[in-house]
């Protein structure tokens, strides 16, 4: 890590943008602090980057869903349907749950300083690099730590777009209740509302 360099030149800047930070939150920031801003943007990155292909797929006119039938009732916009989920597969929250505890206790053994003697809260480990869990099964990770950084850095802008594409087809869905598609007027509008297992 560089102090003088912009966010200590941890990956992430990316032209034309470059050092992007109207606000100034990264100026005088210390390096755990910084790498903490980094591990959440990661991490947060990764869960909208799967939300908004989530939401896509299950809408008109793909309608995938592995968890129930789509083929013979439109189920709505991606916004409701937890209601569906929850009607099919009751046990499928208390599911969840527990894989996400077990994925967030790997993170937390991997890459946060256990919570013994003298520690900071949250502080991350001194080996530790913000977002490698150590999680790549078809081995894609670079070893060349040039190849690595360009490689995290495409993964935050991917991550920073998601995060406003989701936020925005979550917002477009939740002021008129029509799926994305629906509602750019490229798949027909079969969702009767009246089949949803919530009522509102």
């Amino acid at each position: 890590p560089d102090e003088s360099a912009f966010a200590w030149g941890l990956p992430g800047s990316l032209a034309p943008v470059g050092n992007f930070d109207p606000l100034g939150l990264s100026t005088g920031v210390d390096l755990g602090t910084m790498k903490k801003w980094r591990e959440a943007e990661a991490q947060h990155g990764r869960v909208a980057m799967l939300a908004a292909i989530g939401m896509l797929v299950t809408e008109e006119p793909i309608e995938y869903h592995p968890l129930f039938e789509a083929y013979n009732k439109d189920i709505g916009p991606a916004i409701r349907h937890l209601d569906e989920v929850r009607a099919v597969s009751p046990f499928f929250f208390e599911i969840l749950v527990l894989i996400i505890g077990g994925l967030e206790l790997n993170r937390a053994l991997k890459g946060f300083v256990a919570p013994e003697g003298d520690f900071g809260f949250q502080e991350l480990n001194e080996d530790y690099y913000p977002g490698d869990v150590g999680f790549d099964p078809l081995g894609l990770k670079p070893s060349d730590p040039e190849e690595f950084a360009t490689l995290a850095t495409k993964e935050l802008q991917n991550g920073r777009l998601a995060m406003l594409g989701a936020a925005g087809m979550i917002a477009q869905e939740l002021t008129n209740g029509e799926e994305i598609f629906v509602n750019l007027g490229i798949a027909q509008d079969r969702f009767d509302p009246s089949t949803l297992p919530v009522q509102f």
